[in-house]
């Protein structure tokens, strides 16, 4: 992958932003059981924060992206990462589960930015050659999140420090660390070459976009519903699987967290580049089927080591067909809207799959029910539909996007149909 010293600086700082925004988030993951005891309340209860994170990110995605399509990607991304930070920090300060839900939908609002603006922002500043290895390279800031959640919760949580018992309102202060992304941005990352060629033209809008294309744009909301399942199904209850139905204690929860999570980063980075080898399409329905026989080790073992190894290759196709999907929707994207429409689309696709969680929790929390089970059903279902779905895509592998498209009949996808030979 030949970058020079700014792409490498631009991938950089996408990459940290996302794993950061990804850290906040997952944070609650591991949380959930004791903000429950402390608000006298029960699981699903608390779970509805990660509906409304994911319910509200949309509107961060739409808010955030309108203003990088008019003042550039770098000094919006740099509000956003911010912004997220700050909304994490304060649900430390939560008096009642009121409040904390209030927070966590501001949270989401905030982090709801950050995929499309980082994206867009490293699309635009590399090489065609280089879309599919720095599309895994993105996505796993998203699992490397994660990964650092799960080490911060299995080295920090309930440790006594100068007499202080850490807590879960002291995990959320770490919010305040992703704002020192900005100064890093601020010094080192230039703006994207596409928005600066394209500043003085007029250009079409987001809403004006839509219209034209709302057969693809709906097509593409409706692959992410099921990719947001696939992710936060397998994901977000998986500490609270562990910990409620095996009873394995935080350090236990933390390292089986950790290998999920190092397997999502090799999926991700594997899946990426084969995608510029076998395309996006085929990149994407291998991981998926991959993901099928996983699923009896990674939802019904008994034993922390056999759990441990599910989950690795569950994560590894989860996050192998995850991979593809920022230089995928990139490379469907007009560029005047590029900062906007791909984390639109991502993050209402979010909006119709955000209340998988507490659906989740509540068949595993029924009489007969359990968190195995809850889970297999939805990566199951999910994994066979994405196979479906994601046939009908349209490709356009190797689109170039360091300069911005003018002209709007540019995207014009057809469903099923390779698009390769129509890039310059």
């Amino acid at each position: 992958m030949n970058l020079n010293s700014q792409q490498k600086k631009t991938v950089l700082a996408s990459f940290l932003g996302w794993t950061l925004d990804a850290f906040d988030f997952f944070l609650l993951t591991f949380l959930l059981t004791d903000i429950a005891s402390e608000f006298q309340t029960d699981v699903p209860a608390v779970s509805k924060a990660l509906f409304l994170t994911l319910a509200t990110r949309f509107i961060g995605a739409f808010f955030f992206g309108m203003l990088a399509d008019r003042y550039g990607r770098k000094p919006i991304l740099m509000l956003n990462i911010v912004s997220y930070s700050v909304m994490g920090a304060l649900a430390a300060f939560s008096p009642n589960l009121g409040i904390f839900l209030a927070l966590r939908a501001l949270f989401g609002i905030a982090m709801g930015g950050e995929w499309g603006l980082g994206s867009s922002l490293a699309m635009e500043s590399i090489p065609p050659r280089a879309g599919g290895m720095v599309s895994g390279i993105l996505q796993c800031g998203y699992p490397a999140g994660y990964l650092l959640a799960a080490v911060v919760y299995g080295l920090l949580y309930q440790q006594t420090i100068a007499g202080y018992t850490i807590g879960w309102r002291a995990m959320f202060l770490l919010s305040f660390v992703p704002a020192l992304i900005v100064l890093f941005i601020r010094s080192h990352v230039p703006e994207s070459p596409a928005f600066i060629e394209a500043r003085e033209r007029t250009r079409p809008g987001l809403l004006e976009t839509l219209q034209r294309h709302w057969g693809i744009a709906l097509y593409a909301v409706v692959l992410m519903m099921f990719f947001n399942f696939f992710s936060h199904g397998t994901q977000d209850l998986y500490p609270t699987f562990l910990k409620k139905q095996h009873g394995f204690d935080p350090h236990t929860v933390s390292w089986i967290t950790i290998v999920a999570n190092i397997g999502a980063i090799v999926g991700g980075l594997a899946f990426g580049a084969l995608s510029e080898r076998i395309g996006r399409i085929n990149a994407i329905t291998l991981a998926c089927i991959i993901a099928l026989p996983a699923i009896p080790l990674w939802a019904y073992s008994t034993t922390p080591f056999m759990l441990a190894i599910g989950a690795f290759v569950m994560q590894v196709a989860v996050q192998g067909a995850w991979g593809v999907i920022p230089v995928h929707l990139n490379e469907l994207s007009p560029g005047a809207v590029r900062a906007t429409l791909p984390g639109f689309i991502y993050q209402a696709g979010n909006l119709a799959a955000s209340y998988g969680g507490p659906y989740q929790a509540g068949i595993a929390e029924a009489p007969g029910g359990s968190y195995g089970y809850a889970l297999a059903l939805f990566a199951g279902v999910v994994a066979v539909c994405i196979i479906v779905v994601i046939r009908f895509s349209p490709e356009r592998r190797g689109q170039v996007m360091t300069v911005l498209e003018h002209d709007p009949e540019k995207w014009v996808p057809v469903f099923g149909k390779d698009h390769a030979q129509t890039n310059r």
